[in-house]
C-alpha cells in the first residue's frame, strides 16, 4: 500500500460499519435460504420422490430467477452512490423506474415458468420425478412477480444502509411458510394432500405477503418519507431503465453463471435417479445456507464501496474492500469447520433414507472444501459492483464457472462415472478459478482508482460500467 494509506483504527471503524450493515443482510439471506430448507425438510418427510421433484422444481425456479434478482442489484449501487454524493432527491425517480423494470421481468419469469416445465420429459429427467416437479413449478410461479418487486424494495432500502426490514420480513415469512407448507403438503381435515404442489402454493403465498408488507412499510415509515417514493405516478422512462439494465444485466448474468452452475448440476444429477438427486438437493441446500453469509457481506461491501465512490473517497473504497475480506475469511473458516465436523448430523435433519444420507454426507465434505474460494470470489464481485465494474466480471464468471467448472464436472461425473461427487469436484475447480480471476480484477481496479475530485464527478449513477 502507499504511504497515504489510512491508519489501522480507521479500518477498525470500517470493520464495525460493514459488520453492522451486513448482519441483517446475512440474516435476511439466511431466512430466504431457509425457505428452501423448510420446503426440503417437508418434502423429505413426505417422501424421497417428493424431495426429488422439489429439487428439480426449485432448480427450474431459481435458475432463471437469478437474472432479474441480479439485474436489480444495480439499484443498490445506484442508490448508495446517490446517497454518498448527497443527491437523495434523485433516488425516488430511479426507484420507480426499477419497479417498472421489476414488473416487466416478473411477467417474463411467469411466462417462462408456465412453459418450460412442460418440456421436462425431453431433458432426460427420470419420469417418476416429472409430475411433481411440474406441479411445484406451476404453483410457485404465481408468487414470482411479487418476489421480484420485493427485491426492488429490498435493494432500495439496503442502498440507504437500512437492512433491518430484509431480516424481519424474511423471518416473518418463515413463520407462515412452515405450518402452511406442512398443511398443504400433507393435508388435514378438508384440505387435500397436495404434495409438491402444496409446497409451491405455500411459497407463492409467502412471497406475496412479504412484498405487500414491504410496500406498506416503505409507504408509512418516517425514514423514507422525505424521499417521496410513492408520491407521484411515473410512466416508464426508457433511458433510466436502460441505464439500470446496462449496469445490472451483466450482474444478473454473472449471478446466473455461478448459481446456474449448481442448479444445472442438480438437473444433470437428476438423470442419475432419485437417490443422487435427493442427496444433491440436501447438500446444495446446506451449501446455499452457508453461502448466504458471504453473499450478505458482499452486498454490504457493495453499499460501502458505492457510498465511498459517490463521496469521492478512494481511501474509503479501499478500506471497505479490506474490511469485507477480513470478515469473509473469518466466516468462511467457521462454516468450513462446521461442515467438516458436523456433516452427518446436518444430513440427519433432512432425511431418514440411509442411501440418501450417506451420499449427502460425502457431498457436504466437498462443500467444506469450497468455502474459502466461494467466499473470496463473491466478495470480490460485490466490491466490483460497488465500483460499477460489471461487464468484465461477467466474462470472468463465464470462463470460470462454465468453461472450466461445468465442463470438468460433467466429464468427471457423467462420462467418467464419478456421479454426484465427480460433478462437485468440477464445481470446486470453477470456484477456485473465479476467486483468482475476480480477485485479480479487483486489485487492478483498486490500483487505478482516480483521485478524489475525479471520483466525485464521474458520470451518472444509472449508466453501465
Amino acid at each position: 500500500m502507499s504511504p497515504s494509506t489510512p491508519p489501522a483504527p480507521r479500518l477498525g471503524r470500517e470493520l464495525r460499519a460493514t459488520a453492522t450493515l451486513a448482519l441483517p443482510l446475512v440474516l435476511g439471506h439466511v431466512s430466504t435460504g431457509l425457505i428452501s430448507f423448510v420446503d426440503n425438510v417437508i418434502a423429505g418427510h413426505h417422501g424421497t420422490r417428493t424431495l426429488a421433484s422439489v429439487t428439480v422444481g426449485t432448480a427450474l425456479l431459481w435458475l432463471p430467477m437469478m437474472v432479474p434478482i441480479g439485474t436489480l442489484i444495480a439499484l443498490t449501487a445506484s442508490v448508495s452512490q446517490l446517497d454518498g454524493a448527497g443527491r437523495r432527491g434523485q433516488i425516488a425517480p430511479v426507484f420507480r423506474q426499477a419497479l417498472w423494470l421489476g414488473a416487466g421481468l416478473g411477467l417474463l419469469m411467469f411466462a417462462f415458468l408456465s412453459a418450460v416445465p412442460l418440456a421436462l420429459g425431453t431433458f432426460g429427467i427420470a419420469a417418476d420425478i416429472v409430475p411433481g416437479a411440474v406441479a411445484f413449478t406451476h404453483a410457485v410461479r404465481w408468487g414470482v412477480p411479487a418476489l421480484i418487486l420485493f427485491f426492488c424494495m429490498r435493494y432500495l432500502s439496503e442502498g440507504l444502509h437500512w437492512t433491518l426490514p430484509t431480516m424481519l420480513l424474511g423471518f416473518g415469512g418463515l413463520l407462515v411458510l412452515g405450518p402452511l407448507g406442512w398443511l398443504l403438503t400433507f393435508g388435514i381435515g378438508p384440505l387435500p394432500e397436495m404434495g409438491a404442489a402444496g409446497l409451491g402454493a405455500a411459497s407463492a403465498t409467502v412471497m406475496w405477503l412479504q412484498a405487500l408488507a414491504f410496500a406498506a412499510y416503505l409507504a408509512r415509515a418516517r425514514r423514507f418519507a422525505p424521499l417521496g417514493l410513492f408520491a407521484r405516478w411515473e410512466w416508464p422512462r426508457w433511458q433510466v431503465i436502460g441505464g439500470l439494465l446496462g449496469t445490472g444485466l451483466p450482474i444478473g448474468i454473472t449471478v446466473l453463471m455461478e448459481g446456474g452452475l449448481f442448479i444445472v448440476t442438480a438437473l444433470l444429477i437428476a438423470r442419475l435417479g432419485e437417490v443422487p438427486a435427493a442427496a444433491h438437493q440436501i447438500a446444495i441446500n446446506v451449501a446455499a445456507l452457508c453461502f448466504m453469509v458471504p453473499m450478505g457481506l458482499a452486498e454490504a461491501t457493495t453499499v460501502r464501496v458505492g457510498h465511498a465512490l459517490g463521496a469521492g473517497d478512494p481511501h474509503g473504497v479501499r478500506r471497505a474492500v479490506r474490511a469485507g475480506y477480513v470478515i469473509v475469511l473469518a466466516t468462511q473458516a467457521l462454516s468450513g469447520l462446521v461442515l467438516l465436523l458436523g456433516h452427518d448430523a446436518i444430513v440427519a435433519v433432512y432425511t431418514r433414507d440411509a442411501a440418501v444420507a450417506t451420499l449427502a454426507s460425502v457431498l457436504l465434505l466437498y462443500a467444506a472444501a469450497f468455502q474459502f474460494p466461494d467466499g473470496i470470489q463473491v466478495m470480490a464481485a460485490g466490491a466490483l459492483r460497488g465500483l460499477r465494474d460489471t461487464r468484465v466480471p461477467m466474462f470472468l464468471a463465464a470462463a470460470s464457472y462454465w468453461g472450466l467448472g461445468m465442463s470438468l464436472g460433467a466429464w468427471l461425473g457423467l462420462y467418467r462415472g464419478g456421479g454426484a461427487p465427480g460433478m462437485w469436484a468440477g464445481l470446486i475447480v470453477g470456484l477456485v478459478a473465479a476467486a483468482v480471476l475476480m480477485g485479480a480484477r479487483l486489485a487492478t481496479r483498486l490500483h487505478r482508482l482516480p483521485p478524489p475530485v475525479a471520483a466525485a464527478s464521474s458520470g451518472t449513477v444509472t449508466s453501465g460500467a
